[in-house]
């Protein structure tokens, strides 16, 4: 198997399990509607884990575009690399929610509810505050990130990595996912999307194409964040590295004040007009 084939059957495996577990717990008639978000991070922890498992010594098993352009910007992953990479994972989590939408056919006609069907295939802000949205995605890529260069910098058991991989994601969506479904792959998000918008789902709805460059742009800017930052603090050595974090920190506050301040804005103009 190619590095390419074993991007795509690995980011298939990971939407597979993940998209499965968020159809599992959301359409109705299913025996684990209700699981609630614990059982949704471990299903996307474990659906991480099993991907890895699957194709880490082919291609690496970096099943993440913004994993892929992130090692890139340290220099260690090849650039000449990064599209057919990024390629492979859009195609192999495209393949993967359509197997989940076969998988749960019936059950699209018994679920009204067009949002709960649009969430089994891509993520969606609890509260809509593009600031703070976008914030959230970088920052959870930043720490996705970091948690695979730290586990990457330890020796483990053989084979036991890909199941510590699983429980960074399980701890990033439990801490971290609350605001936004922690896309934290633009893969994981797009992919699934397009696929949203071309299948026959019964009774669906929009795809929300106007959130769909947040899970995109968000977590390359966190996934190369995370990256330089690692190699800069931990590699490196550099205090400078830090400096950066604090003041990067103190600008995302600035910037979702801001947010805040016209989204408020916005709303009393609202209410004026009404």
């Amino acid at each position: 198997m190619t590095p390419f084939l074993g991007e795509l059957v690995g980011t298939m495996v990971l939407i597979i399990l993940g998209a499965g577990v968020c159809a599992g717990t959301s359409l109705k008639k299913s025996y684990a509607q209700n699981g609630g978000w614990i059982v949704i991070t471990m299903g996307w922890g474990m659906g991480v884990a099993m991907g890895v498992y699957a194709v880490g010594k082919i291609s690496g098993a970096h099943l993440n575009p913004a994993v892929t352009i992130g090692l890139a910007s340290i220099g260690e992953f090849p650039w000449s690399q990064v599209p057919g990479y990024i390629l492979a994972q859009m195609i192999g989590a495209f393949l993967g929610a359509t197997f989940v939408w076969l998988f749960y056919y019936p059950h699209w006609k018994e679920t009204e509810d067009p949002g709960t069907k649009l969430g089994v295939f891509s993520t969606g802000p609890a509260i809509k505050h593009t600031p703070a949205n976008l914030i959230s995605e970088i920052l959870g890529t930043f720490f996705l990130m970091l948690g695979l260069l730290f586990i990457g910098a330890n020796k483990f058991s053989e084979g036991l990595n890909p199941f510590i991989v699983g429980f960074l994601i399980v701890a990033i969506g439990l801490s971290l996912g609350g605001t936004t479904g922690y896309a934290i792959n633009p893969a994981r998000d797009l992919g699934p999307r397009i696929a949203h918008a071309l299948l026959p789902i019964y009774g669906k709805g929009s795809s929300n194409w106007g959130y769909a460059w947040i899970p995109v742009v968000g977590p390359i800017i966190g996934g190369v964040l995370g990256a330089i930052f690692y190699k800069a603090a931990f590699v490196d050595q550099s205090s400078t590295a830090v400096i950066a974090l604090v003041v990067f920190l103190f600008v995302a506050v600035l910037i979702g004040r801001m947010g805040s301040r016209k989204i408020e804005g916005i709303d009393k103009q609202r209410k004026i007009a009404g």
